[in-house]
Formats: C-alpha cells, structure tokens, sequence
C-alpha cells in the first residue's frame, strides 16, 4: 500500500510509520513529495497520474470545496480523513490510532475503487464511508 500524509498532519508522523511497515507499505509526507505550497487539486492530480495512493489526512474541508472534491472523486485514491476529534489529539493519540487502524485500512485499499472517502475514528476499528 502507498500512503500519502498531507500537511494537515505532521510529517514525523508518517516517518514514524513509515520506518514502522517497511518495506511492506510506502509512505510519503506531503514535504518530501512536493513544495509546501502546492495547491490540493495539484497534489491530488499528480498523485493520480502515478497510480493508486491512499491519502491520509485531517482536512476535511476537502469535500466542501467543489474543485477538490471533483478532483478527488474522479481520481483512483482512497482518502481516510481523521474524525474531528483525532484531528485535535496529539500526534501520539494519532500514531496510536493510525497503528491500530492500518489493517482495516489495507482492507478498505484493497477492496474500494478509486475516490473513496472513509473517516478514520477515535475508538471503534471500523471506518465509515463519507459521502
């Protein structure tokens, strides 16, 4: 699996993991793909144009905006966006959390198409669809 940290969420964070489910999964912070500034439907196109990724990250505000929602939808990730609450824990409630969601993360790569949107929570295992 090929996961993709905005920045919305800290860029230790997806070291962390990324050192944690070598070499089985990539995983790639924001940062270390692209300039800081670049827009989200720029980053949501590239990423696209190399395949399927699955796009973690705290900004949910994705699916109001109309063009990255559109660029989203049509594209071949899956997002799994934090619950509003681990969005304001700490980046060890995150990690915690992330670490015990990964399985049903792989699951949900594996079995949804392209555009996907799941939220991941603060205490259940199990990730909700988005509309």
């Amino acid at each position: 699996m090929r996961v993709f940290f905005d920045h919305n969420l800290s860029p230790a964070l997806a070291r962390a993991l990324r050192e944690l489910f070598r070499p089985e999964h990539e995983v790639v912070a924001l940062r270390e793909k692209f300039a800081p500034n670049i827009s989200d439907v720029d980053w949501i196109d590239a990423l696209n144009r190399e395949g399927r990724w699955v796009v973690v990250s705290a900004d949910r505000r994705i699916r109001k905006n109309r063009a990255e929602y559109l660029a989203f939808r049509s594209s071949r990730l899956i997002g799994m966006f934090l619950s509003a609450g681990l969005a304001k824990a700490p980046v060890t409630k995150q990690a915690e959390r992330l670490i015990v969601l990964w399985p049903s993360m792989e699951r949900v790569a594996e079995t949804v198409g392209g555009g996907a949107m799941f939220e991941l929570p603060m205490k259940s295992v199990r990730l909700e669809q988005m509309s």
